[in-house]
């Protein structure tokens, strides 16, 4: 096994067209060896050396952030908890303290779990990820990087440098929220994040929906332009029951397919609900799920 420490973003560049795996938090990487679902990689490069991905910044059509920014700084982002309070809901529930220090948002995203926390938040917001190989730089859509469980459409030598953000509209809110039994250290057995824009008259001018865990990759509700024009509560329960319908649930150790569709049907309204408050002015703290009492009691 080899192990090199990257100093530039070419060094990793290079490390990786040379077929290293790069790693910066590990927390991924760590545990999936730990419990035998994959063998640490041959060869490494550490990546958590490189400072230009750990910034956060505003730009004239949205927000960048470096992928390496951890998720206790997106947790406590003035900027993302504000405009993208949906992601720094996501974030928050990633693991552990410990874990949130460290693990990175590029990490999260590039592993591909169709758990993941900050998934569902990205897909709803409409984000893209910026992918850098010595080749050149592309971007993809967040919801068109996910191929599979555990998958990416990124080459082995392309490195997620970046994930981009469009700023939303006026009275857009952003809320995500899961089921949990436990406060640390869990994993969603269901979740949903929602982006909801409201009209002056306060009816559904725009919204979106995505869900986690019920499919083999992050999974966005279809058909809700129907649901334009309706008042809040009427489009949440709309889109809980089309949840419900468009979930491809499996059957594991913590939890049976006919729970999580009828729990994530649940997720599904809580989260439009709650994305229309802060639409609507109402500042719910970070996260939602502990604001309003949502999952494993304290």
């Amino acid at each position: 096994m080899s192990f090199a420490i990257a100093r530039t973003i070419d060094e990793a560049l290079a490390g990786l067209a040379a077929g290293a795996r790069p790693i910066a938090g590990g927390t991924d990487l760590v545990v999936g060896a730990r419990h035998g679902k994959a063998p640490l990689p041959d060869d490494l490069v550490a990546i958590d050396r490189l400072d230009e991905l750990k910034t956060v910044t505003r730009t004239a059509l949205g927000v960048s952030i470096g992928a390496l920014v951890s998720h206790h700084d997106i947790e406590t982002h003035p900027l993302l908890t504000s405009i993208y309070a949906g992601l720094a809901d996501g974030s928050a529930l990633v693991g552990s303290p410990s874990t949130r220090h460290v693990g990175t948002l590029g990490g999260n995203i590039m592993n591909g779990s169709p758990a993941m926390d900050t998934g569902a938040p990205l897909a709803v917001m409409g984000a893209e990820v910026e992918l850098r190989s010595l080749r050149g730089t592309r971007r993809v859509p967040v919801e068109q990087l996910w191929v599979g469980p555990g998958r990416t459409c990124a080459a082995p030598d392309e490195l997620c440098v970046a994930v981009h953000i469009p700023a939303p509209p006026a009275r857009a809110g952003s809320a995500y929220v899961r089921l949990e039994y436990r406060r640390a250290m869990e994993i969603a057995v269901v979740g949903a994040a929602a982006v909801v824009t409201l009209a002056d008259d306060g009816a559904v001018a725009t919204l979106a929906v995505a869900l986690t865990a019920v499919a083999p990759i992050i999974l966005s509700v279809t058909g809700l332009d129907a649901l334009v024009g309706l008042g809040v509560s009427g489009a949440a329960a709309a889109v809980g029951e089309m949840a419900a319908t468009q979930a491809t649930p499996i059957s594991d150790v913590r939890a049976s397919d006919r729970y999580r569709r009828h729990t994530v049907g649940v997720m599904a309204r809580r989260a439009v609900e709650a994305a229309a408050r802060r639409a609507g002015g109402e500042t719910i703290a970070i996260p939602v799920n502990r604001a309003i009492g949502i999952g494993a009691p304290s």
